[in-house]
């Protein structure tokens, strides 16, 4: 089977990654990738959000299967114009894709199909944010209606921190602030069937302590050993069944994964926010988790095949994922900079690029988060280890990560 990967951040590394261990995969082609990506796929320079470029690769490619990793080129509909070439897709529809590229739409989806999530408010007038805003009182929660790469968000107790995010944006939704450790799940979804992924947990803030500006993440780890016994089978009857069926009942079939960000409330889970892709840094923890071949459980998916699996399985033991991120992330991250120490790597731990480049013959940042560092092991305890022992070689000027992924308090991450 022959693969294209489409994106070029440390989810697509991930996917890329797992793929290439799946024997039956012959090769896997990725647009436009990075320069880690580069040492196990084949890079072409393709714009991800161009359905036309896309599908004139699939087919110069003669590939199998498309996988489409960002947000940007499902809601763009590139995933449409992959399926009516007749290539197997992995990723939803533009129209499905909604559920990330608009809050209000997710809401909406929600409340029809029954899932439990925070009561809100869609916005679009000063006005109507700040009565919002005193309906719920704080902790305030705006986000941007669209699109904003994991950083539309703000949670503060600050009302005027509030306001001023509503007024950058052109519609918002305010949502009653959900108390609890969170959790994210994965559904693999082919359009009627789903099955979820191991949960895992990721870090938002871009300091240790949860403090800072929200971002995309900064780490991420898998299991939860703190989770409720049953928890994953409980998300999947009361909020990603629900929600498939749904969008189904509206002629909105859902192929491709469900991301499920939820809060554990004193009164049960609670939907945060759905994604149309497969979240960021905690793709790396849960693929490398996965022990079932990954292509041929995406294909089954893309084909209308993933009632016919067996039930997936695991590697024993945990995984661990920490972020080295750019000066001045999220808010204008520096990038051009050299990064030096990426090889040899510590036991139980690899990195994955994220936001990187090749510029004569050296590897330079080229994002935010510029490179994902994973650590394995046993438990968490032992993961956790092996990946700040891989960081410790890392050197990129101004670079920072947090150093509290997975710490001994791993609910309150």
């Amino acid at each position: 089977m022959r693969v294209l990967v489409v994106g070029s951040g440390g989810r697509e590394h991930a996917l890329c990654r797992g793929l290439k261990l799946d024997p039956s995969v012959s090769a896997v082609h990725c647009a436009p990738g990075n320069a880690g990506i580069a040492e196990i796929a084949t890079r072409h320079a393709v714009d991800p959000a161009d359905g036309v470029a896309v599908v004139a690769l699939a087919e110069r490619l003669g590939v199998d299967l498309v996988v489409i990793g960002p947000e940007a080129p499902l809601v763009a509909g590139v995933a449409d114009a992959v399926r009516q070439a007749g290539f197997p897709c992995f990723g939803p529809s533009r129209a499905a894709a909604q559920i990330e590229g608009s809050k209000s739409f997710a809401k909406d989806v929600m409340v029809a199909a029954g899932v439990p999530t925070g009561h809100s408010f869609t916005c679009t007038t000063p006005e109507q944010v700040a009565a919002a805003l005193d309906e719920f009182g704080p902790p305030y929660v705006v986000k941007d209606d669209g699109l904003a790469a994991g950083k539309g968000v703000v949670v503060t107790r600050d009302r005027e921190v509030a306001l001023s995010h509503a007024a950058g944006c052109q519609r918002v939704v305010v949502e009653e602030f959900l108390d609890g450790p969170e959790v994210s799940l994965f559904a693999l979804c082919d359009g009627e069937s789903a099955v979820a992924l191991q949960p895992a947990q990721d870090y938002k803030r871009a300091y240790d302590g949860d403090e800072g500006p929200n971002t995309g993440g900064m780490g991420a780890y898998t299991p939860l050993p703190w989770a409720p016994a049953g928890l994953t089978e409980q998300i999947m009857t009361e909020v990603v069944l629900p929600t498939v069926a749904e969008l189904a009942r509206r002629g909105i079939p859902y192929t491709g994964v469900l991301y499920a960000g939820l809060a554990l409330t004193p009164k049960g889970p609670r939907v945060i926010e759905f994604n149309a892709r497969f979240g960021d840094p905690e793709t790396q923890v849960v693929l490398d988790r996965l022990e079932t071949p990954l292509g041929r459980l995406l294909l089954a998916c893309a084909t209308g095949a993933l009632a016919g699996q067996q039930s997936l399985t695991y590697r024993r033991g945990a995984a661990v994922t920490v972020v080295v991120a750019a000066e001045n992330y999220p808010a204008d991250p520096v990038k051009g900079d050299v990064i030096a120490g990426l090889e040899p790597q510590a036991e139980g731990g690899y990195i994955l690029h994220a936001g990187t480049e090749e510029r004569d013959g050296e590897i330079v940042s080229n994002g935010g988060r510029v490179l994902n560092v994973v650590g394995t092991g046993n438990d968490l305890a032992e993961a956790r280890a092996s990946a700040y022992r891989t960081l410790e070689g890392i050197r990129l000027r101004g670079a920072f990560h947090r150093t509290d992924i997975a710490a001994p308090t791993w609910e309150n991450g």
